[in-house]
C-alpha cells in the first residue's frame, strides 16, 4: 500500500484500487450504487437513494473529515475511476484515542473481488501506521455472512455477539457481530 496527499487528505491505494476522499461528482455514482436493496439491508441507506440522500451522504463525509471525527474514502478502480464502494473509519475515539470503527460497502459489480478486504487492510494499516488507535473495531448485522467473511480474511477477529445492539430502521432490535484486529496481531 502507498500513500499520496491532496492537501491534507489522504489517498491510499493498493493493488488497482484508489481510496481516495468523495467528491461532489461522485453524486451520480453514489446513487447508482446505492440503490440497492442489499446495501440498504446491511449498510442501512435509504430506497430510493436518489440526489438528496446522495448530497446528503456527500456532506456527512466532508463534516466528519472537517471535524477530524473520522476519514471517509471512496474506493474507486484506478484505471477507469469507477466507485466501487465506500469505506470509512470513524475515529480515533475512547478516553485516549485508543479506537477506531470501519465501516464498509461494496458496489454490486465489485462484490466477489476482495475489494472489501483490501479496503478494510488499507484503511486498518494507515490507521495503525497513523495515529495511536492499538484496536479497530467492526461491527456487522448478525445476518450478514459477506461483510463477516470479508473482515475475517482481513485479520479481523470475532470478539462476540452483541444482542439487540442496534436498532432497525422498522425500530426492532437487531443483534450484531463485534469483529476486532489489534495493532499487534499478525
Amino acid at each position: 500500500m502507498a500513500a499520496m496527499s491532496d492537501p491534507g487528505t489522504p489517498t491510499l491505494t493498493v493493488d488497482e484500487l484508489l481510496l481516495r476522499p468523495w467528491r461532489a461528482a461522485d453524486a451520480p455514482a453514489l446513487i447508482s450504487a446505492c440503490d440497492d436493496l442489499e446495501i440498504a439491508r446491511w449498510a442501512g441507506t435509504p430506497l430510493p437513494f436518489g440526489p438528496d440522500e446522495a448530497a446528503a451522504c456527500l456532506d456527512e463525509a466532508a463534516a466528519l473529515r472537517t471535524a477530524a471525527a473520522g476519514a471517509p474514502f471512496a474506493i474507486v478502480d484506478a484505471a477507469t475511476r469507477e466507485l466501487l464502494g465506500a469505506i470509512t473509519r470513524f475515529g480515533p475515539d475512547g478516553p485516549d484515542g485508543h479506537r477506531a470503527t470501519l465501516g464498509c460497502w461494496v458496489a454490486t459489480a465489485a462484490r466477489s473481488r476482495g475489494v472489501g478486504t483490501r479496503a478494510v487492510v488499507a484503511v486498518t494499516d494507515w490507521t495503525f501506521a497513523t495515529t495511536a488507535v492499538i484496536r479497530v473495531e467492526g461491527f456487522i448485522l448478525a445476518g450478514n455472512a459477506a461483510s463477516q467473511r470479508m473482515v475475517e480474511r482481513a485479520g479481523f477477529t470475532r470478539v462476540g455477539l452483541l444482542r439487540a445492539w442496534e436498532l432497525g430502521p422498522d425500530g426492532v432490535p437487531q443483534d450484531v457481530v463485534s469483529w476486532a484486529r489489534l495493532r499487534d496481531d499478525p
